[in-house]
């Protein structure tokens, strides 16, 4: 297993940004051909990096500090008067955790969720090419977690990583029509509630960027703590 001192990192050329319009950025990877191991991978998650399939990156902008690594401290999370309300709104959903694979199932509630509610985005339209290399094409530590309502019917499923010292929160996509079940934050508050029945000290949401709508979501989950000049900083902020 290759550790943190044995890395190699390659930068990109400028591309095309995929949070600010008229913005390029540039993105720092670790060596696609290392082999890592979960302690290495959860250094790097401590240090802003995030995974993408099979790749391990994160953003090497040089003048744009925009994307900041979002994670919540489970010791002194405390949920919302409305996050309560989410929660018993999806108390009758089943969860089951699986390793991640392709099924026609899951590839269809995948690809009614990017075409209802990303067309925006740089994952649309949706691909069984993109799906694989995305979300199955995991690590040993990567789960799926299947949300499913009393019909058995699949309504979510969320895809994390197992770090050493939390989870990683890598992708969650849902039926779209549920919009009373609020399951986006629903899958982060039922992540949160694993993790720490699981003694996990922290939940990483990925980037958060200030000015991007879309991603305003993660900063609902309080206390948060934000990756800032390379120190986690406690942001704390009023409940509703």
């Amino acid at each position: 297993m290759t550790n943190l001192r044995t890395l190699h990192f390659y930068a990109t050329p400028e591309h095309d940004c995929s949070y600010l319009p008229d913005k390029t950025a540039k993105t720092l990877f670790v060596d696609p051909h290392a082999e890592i191991s979960q302690s290495a991978y959860s250094q790097l998650s401590d240090m802003g990096f995030r995974r993408s399939g099979k790749h391990i990156y994160r953003p090497h902008c040089e003048d744009c500090q925009a994307c900041i690594s979002v994670r919540i401290p489970l010791a002194i999370y405390k949920m919302s008067k409305s996050q309560k309300r989410v929660m018993s709104k999806n108390k009758d959903l089943t969860v089951k955790r699986c390793k991640p694979c392709f099924t026609q199932e899951y590839y269809t509630l995948y690809s009614r969720y990017i075409n209802e509610r990303h067309q925006d985005g740089d994952m649309y339209p949706p691909s069984l090419d993109q799906f694989t290399s995305f979300l199955v094409e995991g690590e040993e530590q990567t789960y799926f977690f299947e949300f499913r309502d009393q019909n058995d019917q699949l309504v979510a499923v969320s895809v994390v990583d197992m770090l050493d010292q939390g989870l990683s929160a890598i992708y969650t996509f849902y039926d779209p029509s549920l919009d009373k079940r609020s399951l986006g934050t629903f899958c982060i508050l039922w992540q949160i509630k694993y993790s720490i029945e699981q003694g996990y000290q922290y939940l990483y949401l990925g980037y958060w960027v200030k000015s991007c709508r879309k991603m305003s979501y993660k900063i609902a989950f309080k206390p948060f703590e934000l990756l800032i000049d390379g120190h986690w900083t406690l942001i704390q902020t009023d409940r509703k």
